[in-house]
């Protein structure tokens, strides 16, 4: 691609969204997912794909909604091939991390099918991008800005990210490091994988469920209990700050929940996760800021609480 070529880009992921932003290059994009909404000058972008299911619910109710039509259909996410044509872009952006997530690189080339491009003959260029941890988040980051030749905005972006990742973790280092269970999901459970594990560890915490660089695994109430963290933090997936604390229900009715440290010492968080901890990009930075606040706030403060996060449970007099 040439210097002075301008590509004409479509995010179908939130995260990539973000990182062309980041890039300095929003004025190239011409379409986004349905999932996409930030910045919020982006929510401009004509739309280009849906849910296949109501994501309206409990999160049983969603959790059995995507089961269930991922046996009925091929996906869970449709992708309008005819606003793609319309649009005619160069480079679109996904992902193949995970196929419930997001828009994933097969529903994109199944939308793509026989097309013949934009009127050269030729397809858009297709990037997908796969981060499995913190390491791979900065690939990504890197890839986008290479395939949009602006590869050293890529590198000195990344150092910025990993800079400020640093500083938090020097900082915490010499703390005292409580256990921590992140919730990714919470009807049925599921703790938080891939690169959270990495931010509870920078951010002074020992993490108890999950492992860096592996994807989010289910758990029981069993393990939950057996290991009883000294903080639970929910950041449940694609769930923002008031939907994820009018679903603590699903953990408050179990009768198991008030024998857990965490409960009777008051340290039980809610946390816009679709914001922050489930998009790996940027933004990840600010998730490792929250977590900071919440496990050491006497010695972090960076304006995220009642926004990012907020403290569900005041400990036991």
């Amino acid at each position: 691609m040439g210097s002075d070529a301008r590509p004409r880009v479509v995010s179908l992921i939130a995260s990539a969204t973000e990182i062309v932003c980041a890039l300095g290059l929003e004025e190239q994009l011409v379409g986004r997912s349905h999932e996409c909404d930030f910045p919020q000058s982006i929510r401009r972008l004509p739309v280009c794909t849906e849910p296949r299911f109501n994501v309206e619910g409990t999160s049983r109710e969603i959790d059995e909604r995507v089961k269930q039509t991922l046996q009925d259909e091929i996906s869970v996410y449709r992708v309008f091939e005819d606003r793609l044509r319309e649009l005619r872009p160069d480079v679109i952006v996904t992902q193949s991390h995970c196929a419930v997530c997001a828009v994933s690189e097969t529903d994109v080339e199944r939308a793509l099918g026989a097309w013949p491009g934009t009127g050269t003959g030729i397809k858009p260029r297709v990037i997908s991008l796969a981060p499995q941890g913190l390491d791979d988040v900065w690939a990504s980051i890197e890839a986008v800005a290479d395939a949009l030749d602006v590869s050293e905005r890529g590198q000195a972006l990344v150092a910025r990210l990993r800079g400020r990742i640093r500083a938090i973790a020097e900082r915490a280092a010499p703390l005292a490091r409580p256990t921590v269970a992140c919730l990714e999901w919470l009807d049925p459970l599921m703790a938080g994988g891939n690169w959270v594990p990495e931010l509870v560890e920078a951010a002074g915490g020992i993490n108890l469920f999950g492992s860096a660089g592996r994807h989010s695994p289910w758990m029981s109430w069993d393990e939950l209990e057996t290991r009883d963290p000294d903080v639970i933090i929910a950041l449940p997936c694609g769930f923002d700050l008031e939907r994820t604390t009018a679903e603590m229900c699903c953990l408050t009715s179990n009768p198991r929940w008030p024998t857990l440290r965490a409960v009777r010492s008051g340290n039980v968080v809610a946390t816009d996760g679709n914001q922050y901890f489930n998009r790996p990009g940027p933004r990840l930075v600010e998730s490792l800021e929250i977590l900071a606040e919440i496990l050491h706030p006497g010695e972090f403060q960076f304006g995220h609480r009642g926004t990012g996060w907020m403290l569900l449970h005041q400990p036991e007099a």
